[in-house]
């Protein structure tokens, strides 16, 4: 019996250096370092680690992992009978 491959579940990771430690905001848009798109958190959660100590030395420098399977079906991760 073989399984059927789950459902992708997207996840961005980007980054870029923040105009303060207190806050995100990001410095530059312009400069945003896009690392790419990745089919599971695992795999993107390895992308964000290489990116985050590449610049471990710049203490302004910030990468994040977005969850977009969550903003693309925002009701699929609703518990049932929640509003």
């Amino acid at each position: 019996m073989s399984a059927q491959p789950s459902k992708p579940l997207l996840h961005l990771v980007f980054g870029g250096e923040l105009v303060s430690l207190d806050e995100n905001e990001f410095k530059d848009l312009s400069k945003l370092d896009i690392v790419g798109i990745y089919p599971n958190y695992a795999s993107a959660y390895v992308a964000w680690k290489a990116k985050a100590q590449q610049t471990v030395d710049n203490a302004l420098m910030r990468y994040f992992i977005v969850h977009m399977h969550r903003l693309l079906d925002p009701d699929e991760n609703k518990t049932p009978g929640a509003q």
